[in-house]
């Protein structure tokens, strides 16, 4: 018996179907699947370059930068962006003035030198008027009269460290004394300061005194702070309760006859009149109160770190 050749079965069915006219039940994919990177392609369902919700593609999004309504609204988002920068900024000028903060660290070493020497020996000092030019005070680098708030700033730092290096050599170290130092020294420079601005309102007292120079002139203290701690490291209780003094009287000198030109020779015009013989009293109260207490302050942040 012959065998049918090969490929009978395949096309018999084929052939049979095509003269039936029955449909078929799987479509003949043999002969190959389409080109996908035809053009035609996508265009019976998805069309890539118009797009097929809203016609937005490529073009829609240029649209929108093109768009006056789009941009009128991003000019009026950077316009109320650049007016809260504006109020933020004004804001923060009116408490704190950076040009005015620069004032009082524009020093050198020349000027650090001869204001240290001035705290220390204060009594040679003639001249402690604050030069002026063009109604605007010299930086503390041309006058050594002048507040400033670099030496303040170190002095307080070298002080916490100064601290700290006592308490390590009594044993008595940890981060929270230290700590408890830090923000005591802080915290009675700030009351000092407050208390300044309310008697000065208080008793109407019209100065050209910031609230700047106040911070400086109340920071000058830490210079004998340092100054009193180290001796009393060096030369015990006697070396200390001399440095005390010393310092002490250094700082009284200095704060009366510098407060004294920014104080009491600031009578100004409404001063004069019924009370005009109780406000000089007044102000003169001020300036020794406020010198007469710096010695107090800085035996209560000293006694502690010299035993």
């Amino acid at each position: 018996m012959a065998l049918p050749p090969h490929g009978y079965r395949a096309t018999k069915p084929r052939a049979r179907s095509a003269q039936t006219g029955d449909p078929l039940l799987f479509e003949d994919t043999s002969s190959g699947a389409p080109d996908m990177n035809s053009q035609n392609y996508y265009e019976s369902g998805y069309s890539i370059g118009s797009g097929a919700v809203g016609g937005q593609g490529p073009g829609g999004v240029n649209n929108l930068f093109t768009d006056p309504v789009a941009n009128a609204a991003m000019m009026y988002g950077s316009s109320i962006a650049n007016q809260g920068k504006d109020m933020v900024n004004k804001e923060i000028s009116r408490f704190m003035s950076v040009n005015k903060l620069k004032y009082f660290f524009a020093v050198d070493t020349k000027y650090v030198i001869k204001k240290l020497l001035l705290l220390m020996f204060p009594y040679t000092h003639k001249d402690w008027e604050v030069r002026y030019h063009r109604d605007t005070p010299l930086t503390p680098r041309h006058d050594v009269n002048a507040p400033d708030l670099y030496i303040p700033t170190m002095a307080f730092i070298t002080y916490i460290l100064l601290a700290g290096m006592a308490l390590g050599i009594q044993k008595r170290f940890s981060p929270e004394v230290l700590g408890l130092c830090a923000s005591t020294a802080l915290v009675w420079v700030i009351i000092e300061v407050l208390v300044m601005l309310l008697s000065l309102y208080l008793l109407t007292v019209h100065t050209d005194l910031s609230t700047f120079d106040l911070v400086a002139y109340s920071g000058y203290k830490y210079v004998g702070m340092i100054f009193t701690i180290l001796c009393g490291l060096l030369f015990g209780s006697d070396g200390y309760y001399v440095a005390l003094a010393w310092s002490s009287c250094a700082l009284m000198f200095f704060i009366v006859r510098s407060l004294k030109m920014k104080i009491l020779s600031s009578l100004s015009a409404d001063s004069m009149g019924a009370g005009a013989n109780v406000k000089p009293r007044f102000r003169l109260y001020i300036t020794v109160a406020s010198a007469v207490f710096q010695p107090i302050i800085i035996y209560w942040l000293t006694a502690h770190l010299v035993r």
